[in-house]
């Protein structure tokens, strides 16, 4: 059977989202309370996984894994965050989440608050949109002219090889909903008073630009998916689909990495005695 990830890995070529079904199953659990079993082993495997990372790093390794989380409105960063990262320490997580830039990042390159926040080695780095809003909301909304974010592909692949230069693993997931699902969940926010917080009328106007969005995307994960930094377009409709989906990417991820706990720089057996003598 396939891998999630080579399930889920954009096609190469000419990225059609309508062909992809925002809803589908195409790999692993195709029913709830299935993903929900499959969520506790996944869980398991990646505990011990992101733990020897995360030693790995204290030893004086360089490695880090880089989980960059794009999407729609609603489309589920935060879910994913929560269901899916939540399932290791997270003492071992770094979170960055990149909202409207401030005037001082705007003052800089627009990698230069992205540099800011790529994770330390031994931890898991998770960006809540990315450098790749530069490509997408500047682009739909002519934020800076087309010369400009045309430019930005290059130099996105410049700066993601980079990072696996560096030692930084690169998981890059496109959460894939359908306008249909989307126009339920933002309903939803609205009935309930304990999510209209999240409601933001704002959302309407990006909405309206849908097919802007999706061409702008398509762009996105056809210039910069490299084997190095590959994009999986992760069926979103289903939430419980989409957070199995990213665990298990990110178990294979951690697993093709095999970490390791660091050998002792000390005597263990001297030590061992020491404790006991300490014990009288």
């Amino acid at each position: 059977m396939a891998s999630v990830r080579e399930t889920l890995r954009v096609p190469k070529g000419p990225v059609d989202l309508e062909e992809i079904d925002p809803r589908g199953t195409p790999v692993g659990p195709t029913r709830k309370a299935a993903a929900a079993d499959e969520m506790a082993d996944l869980g398991v495997r990646l505990d011990t996984l992101q733990e020897a990372l995360y030693a790995e790093g204290t030893g004086g390794g360089t490695r880090a894994v880089l989980l960059v989380l794009q999407g729609m409105d609603t489309s589920g960063k935060g879910g994913v965050i929560h269901h899916a990262v939540g399932l290791v320490n997270p003492q071992g997580v770094q979170i960055a989440s990149f909202k409207r830039p401030t005037a001082e990042e705007l003052a800089h390159d627009f990698l230069w608050r992205i540099r800011k926040q790529v994770p330390v080695p031994g931890r898991i780095g998770v960006f809540d949109r990315s450098h790749y809003e530069d490509v997408l909301v500047a682009r739909v909304d002519s934020l800076v002219p087309e010369e400009v974010w045309q430019a930005r592909y290059a130099q996105i692949t410049a700066f993601e090889q980079e990072l696996t230069g560096r030692g930084v693993t690169l998981v890059k997931c496109m959460l894939h909903i359908s306008p249909q699902e989307q126009a339920e969940r933002l309903l939803a926010r609205l009935d309930d008073p304990t999510k209209r917080w999240k409601y933001n009328p704002g959302d309407l106007d990006t909405r309206a630009k849908w097919p802007a969005y999706q061409e702008a995307y398509e762009a996105a994960l056809e210039r910069c998916d490299a084997d190095a930094a590959p994009w999986y377009v992760i069926p979103s409709d289903r939430k419980w689909y989409r957070n199995w989906a990213v665990a298990a990417i990110l178990a294979e991820t951690l697993e093709d990495m095999a970490p390791v706990f660091p050998p002792p720089d000390f005597d263990v057996e001297e030590q061992r005695a020491l404790v006991r003598v300490s014990l009288r």
